[in-house]
């Protein structure tokens, strides 16, 4: 664990590169170290995340209002434990690292507890979209009035998830057959052609839109 003064103000886009770089040195980060930061979310004791994605050296972690914060040299992916919600930003700069995170972490799902900003590619666009004009597009309006659903949101979120109707039907342990009546339901809801590639396409857009909206 390390000072959360010095962790905000090694990742404050606030500050200058010569204070940010002090906090740095005193963090123990070399100056030729590249630095990514992990925006977390959990209940685990951040320490003990951070010792285990990161097996280099060093690493240091601290809270930082409502999310954890993991500064490090390298982050494996694979080694979160379970149960943590993580977004991992690229190693360029802190300050901008920071706000990849925070912005990776939106995108987290039970199904993809932990996201890399580099793999968001064009969808991280969607975070810059105001809430107000996503709760107004008619596909998200169209997601929220099914979301008390949980059947028919997982099935939705299975579907979009694999492209697939028959990997869907294995992953919900159905019949294909009973997979594609939930879905064709689904499609009459949303007034969106689930079976047509524009449809699936709207559906992943809307569908990730609107899980934006709570977060």
């Amino acid at each position: 664990m390390a000072d959360p003064a010095l962790v905000e103000l090694a990742i404050s886009s606030d500050g200058d590169e010569a204070a940010r770089a002090r906090a740095l040195r005193l963090l123990g980060f070399a100056a030729d170290l590249p630095v990514h930061v992990v925006a977390v979310r959990s209940q685990l004791p951040l320490g003990r995340i951070g010792s285990l994605v990161c097996r280099a050296r060093p690493v240091k972690a601290a809270p930082l209002a409502d999310v954890g914060v993991i500064l490090a040299t390298t982050v494996d992916r694979a080694l979160f434990p379970a149960g943590v919600r993580a977004g991992i930003g690229a190693a360029d700069s802190p300050d901008r690292s920071w706000q990849q995170a925070r912005t990776a972490l939106r995108f987290t799902t039970p199904r993809e507890p932990v996201v890399r900003h580099t793999d968001l590619g064009a969808l991280a666009l969607l975070a810059e979209v105001p809430r107000e004009t996503a709760r107004d597009n008619a596909d998200v309006a169209a997601i929220a009035r099914i979301a008390h659903d949980g059947e028919d949101m997982e099935t939705l979120d299975t579907y979009c998830a694999t492209g697939s109707l028959r990997r869907a039907a294995d992953l919900l342990h159905l019949h294909h057959s009973s997979v594609a009546r939930r879905l064709e339901q689904i499609s009459k809801t949303l007034d969106i052609d689930l079976t047509a590639p524009t449809g699936l396409t709207r559906v992943r857009l809307a569908l990730t839109a609107w899980r934006l909206l709570d977060d």
